[in-house]
C-alpha cells in the first residue's frame, strides 16, 4: 500500500506540473511574460494558485520550464532529422519545421523569455544554455554537410553555423511582426546554392532526387 500511495502521489504531482505547464504555453503565446500572473496561471490551469509556488519556486521556474519542455521535443525533432542517412541537400526540407514552429508558439515563447531575461542575468544563464543547446544540432550537421561537399576551406563551420542561428532569429523576428518582405527571394537564393554545392560534390554525383525544391515547395504549401 504505501508504494501504491508513493505512486499515485507521484502521478497526481506530475499531471499538476503538466497543467501548470500547459496552461502557462498557452499565456506566453496569448498574452506574453508581462500578462502572466500567479493566479492568471492557475485559473488557466483550473487548479489552486497557491501550488504554482508549491511546485515550482516561483512564476518564472514555469516559464523557463516550457521553454526547456518545447525546446527538448523540437531539438530531438531536429537531431532525428539531421542523422538520416540521405544526402544534405535532401534534408534542407527542415525549412518547413519553422512554419510549423510559428504556428505552434514556439518563436513567440522564445523571444517572450529572452526579453524577460534580459535584465535577470540569473534566468539570462538558462537562455543562453538553450541557445547552446541548438547551435549544437546545427554545428553537428554542417559539419557533416560541410565535409560532404569538400568545403572545409571555404566554410567555417562556427561561422556557418552562427550566421544560420542569426538568419532564423530575424526571419522569426518579421514573421511575428507580420514582415515577409524578401524572404521569398533570399530562400530561393539559399535553395539554388545548396544545389549548386550537391552539383559541385567531389564525386561528382547528385544522389539526391530533388524532392520538391525543399524550402521553395514549403514555402508555396504555405499560401
Amino acid at each position: 500500500m504505501p508504494n501504491t500511495s508513493r505512486a499515485a502521489a507521484t502521478t497526481s504531482r506530475q499531471e499538476t506540473e503538466h497543467r501548470f505547464l500547459d496552461a502557462a504555453e498557452r499565456l506566453l503565446v496569448q498574452v506574453g511574460y508581462a500578462g502572466i500572473t500567479t493566479r492568471a496561471l492557475a485559473a488557466e490551469a483550473g487548479l489552486n494558485h497557491g501550488l504554482v509556488h508549491y511546485y515550482f519556486g516561483s512564476i518564472e521556474e514555469v516559464l523557463l520550464r516550457v521553454l526547456n519542455r518545447f525546446t527538448e521535443r523540437l531539438i530531438a525533432r531536429q537531431r532525428a532529422m539531421y542523422s538520416a542517412d540521405v544526402p544534405f541537400i535532401e534534408k534542407r526540407t527542415a525549412w518547413r519545421f519553422q512554419e510549423e514552429d510559428l504556428a505552434a508558439g514556439y518563436p513567440k515563447i522564445w523571444f517572450e523569455l529572452q526579453a524577460l531575461a534580459w535584465n535577470r542575468p540569473d534566468l539570462r544563464e538558462r537562455i543562453v544554455a538553450v541557445e547552446a543547446e541548438w547551435r549544437g544540432v546545427l554545428r553537428e550537421a554542417f559539419t557533416r554537410a560541410i565535409r560532404e561537399y569538400g568545403k572545409e576551406d571555404e566554410l567555417p563551420v562556427e561561422a556557418v553555423t552562427a550566421m544560420t542561428v542569426t538568419f532564423v532569429l530575424g526571419y522569426m523576428v518579421e514573421r511575428l511582426s507580420g514582415i515577409r518582405e524578401g524572404h521569398e527571394p533570399l530562400l530561393a537564393w539559399i535553395d539554388g546554392w545548396i544545389e549548386s554545392l550537391e552539383r559541385g560534390k567531389p564525386d561528382g554525383q547528385r544522389k539526391s532526387k530533388r524532392p520538391g525544391r525543399g524550402v521553395r515547395q514549403s514555402k508555396r504549401g504555405r499560401r
